[in-house]
């Protein structure tokens, strides 16, 4: 399974938020951080607001904060938020599709996948805390490259 940079993005607001929970955070604190588009922001913290995972104030001293606490934020629920659907495969055309058992494989494997994000929190992301906040001053590559997902998978 592979989740979108919707996702992604919403990972990493909720990330930068719980590393700062101290005070309020702007979009583009958080834009800049990650050397990301500010407009995309926008749209994953309307999203996440409208959930109740961040919680937004508007005029001179406003901000994002996390709508809350971070150990109250299961990252299942942040996957079924922003992502559109689950559906693997679409049988809808296939001539097998009423004796084929492979959607229901697909589905009981999608059913593991989320559980397994239900048993870690935000705050279980942030076992090094401080380390995180140090690498959220450090610079960053030149904005308009595309911002690298949080990660890149398995090295070898």
């Amino acid at each position: 399974m592979r989740l979108t940079l919707y996702t992604d993005y919403a990972m990493r607001v909720l990330l930068h938020l719980s590393a700062h929970e101290d005070r309020l955070t702007s979009i583009n604190e958080i834009a800049d951080a990650y050397g990301i588009s500010r407009n995309h922001l926008m749209k994953v913290v309307q999203n996440l607001s409208g959930a109740g995972l961040v919680a937004a104030s508007r005029g001179r001293n406003g901000g994002l904060r996390l709508g809350r606490p971070a150990d109250h934020i299961r990252l299942g629920d942040v996957v079924r938020q922003t992502e559109e659907g689950f559906t693997l495969v679409d049988c809808s055309q296939c001539r097998i599709a009423t004796a084929c058992t492979l959607p229901k494989v697909l589905n009981e494997a999608t059913q593991a996948f989320l559980a397994v994000l239900d048993r870690y929190t935000v705050r279980d992301l942030l076992e090094r805390r401080i380390e995180m906040k140090a690498l959220f001053g450090a610079p960053l590559a030149p904005r308009g490259r595309p911002a690298p997902a949080l990660c890149d998978g398995p090295t070898s």
